[in-house]
């Protein structure tokens, strides 16, 4: 098995699957990569048997004959990662051995034979729709910082995607906060909902950019989802959990809102909460007429103040929340003014920015 690739598409492609790489070695052949080669057509594919990642090539040239070899990730993407632009990479499957020769350059590397690497899942089957890769990545980006990490309660360590005529809702929590969003779209599926693992979200974050235009494929079967796009295609297992029911944590009717300018939100909490608790990093947020005042102080006895003009009309009201849950809300939307809903000093706090489309974020409030 023979064939020759560009050295800019291969490093390219190799950096695509590099993130379902097994880097803790619990087997041998988790970190190699399996490449694929069929014609003109060459595959690079890695796994950590949770996530599956496929890059795909065109050769200018088609392979001497088809076949399939696992070679190591890592140690084949320094080497043709430092090889120079521009160059020809050709490729020689010798034994257990595969040659890698680039000019004057000569490597040998230890192969595993491709009947060990293993699948995710052997024949993948599927409710397959279409969306926008931008669609897609909005509806992680706008709610991915909200997933819990590592724990206990296994189903909150993800985002829960639903799907249904009407588009595609993405929402997470870690029990502290909790985010919503809608991707407005006609799909063709019946009504479904899957919860996406933490990793395979960070994953596909990287992989898809907000900016791609172009449709990808997007797959619910029993355990697994897949999307497949101009050049990869994506496969994860799934969170087998019921995810809590959001409707009742959204606070509805709320009849206080204050609306302030997102940026000097932003930078205020910023920075009264440099003297907050290192631990809670709670900040007191102090409403009255067309004012907000933010505190914050810490054992030591520092204290922080800041004062903010705002729209609000509402009664006198003190409450304090997580400064880092709120900076994150805030950094998410995306118009100049965002708005604050209040119920009473004791309640969470619902955060949404003026545009239609906008995301919903509930904070649940601290005690200091």
């Amino acid at each position: 098995m023979q064939f020759i690739v560009d050295r800019e598409a291969f490093v390219a492609a190799l950096q695509l699957v590099s993130g379902a790489v097994e880097r803790r070695h619990t087997l041998a052949i988790l970190s190699n990569v399996l490449l694929s080669v069929q014609g003109k057509q060459l595959s690079v594919t890695a796994t950590d048997l949770e996530i599956e990642l496929t890059a795909q090539l065109t050769l200018e040239q088609a392979a001497d004959t088809d076949g399939q070899i696992t070679v190591p990730a890592k140690k084949l993407f320094d080497i043709c990662r430092s090889l120079p632009d521009g160059s020809q990479v050709r490729f020689e499957f010798d034994g257990d051995r595969m040659l890698v020769r680039s000019g004057r350059s000569r490597f040998s590397l230890l192969t595993l034979a491709a009947t060990g690497f293993p699948k995710v899942v052997e024949d993948f089957s599927g409710q397959a729709f279409s969306l926008l890769q931008k669609q897609l990545v909005n509806s992680l980006q706008q709610v991915h910082f909200c997933m819990a990490a590592q724990d206990v309660r296994y189903y909150l360590n993800g985002v829960l995607l639903e799907i249904d005529s009407e588009g595609v809702v993405s929402v997470a929590t870690d029990g502290h906060r909790l985010a919503w969003y809608r991707v407005s779209q006609s799909i063709d599926v019946p009504r479904n909902s899957v919860i996406v693992p933490r990793k395979a979200v960070q994953e596909l974050l990287r992989l898809l950019s907000a900016e791609n235009e172009s449709s990808i494929s997007v797959a619910l079967g029993e355990n697994h989802l897949q999307i497949i796009g101009e050049n990869f295609q994506f496969l994860t297992k799934l969170i087998d959990g019921a995810f809590p029911d959001y409707h009742r944590v959204i606070p509805k009717n709320h009849p206080y809102c204050a609306k302030v300018d997102r940026d000097w939100f932003r930078q205020s909490v910023s920075r009264a909460s440099i003297l907050s608790n290192e631990k809670q990093k709670g900040i007191r947020l102090i409403f009255s007429e067309n004012r907000l005042h933010l505190q914050a102080n810490n054992p030591e006895q520092e204290e922080a103040m800041e004062e903010l003009e705002i729209e609000y009309s509402g009664p006198d009201m003190e409450t304090a929340f997580n400064a880092t849950y709120l900076l994150e809300s805030a950094s998410a939307l995306k118009t100049e003014t965002i708005q604050l809903y209040l119920n009473n000093s004791n309640a969470s706090l619902l955060i949404e920015d003026e545009s239609e489309q906008s995301p919903q974020y509930v904070v649940m409030p601290v005690r200091l």
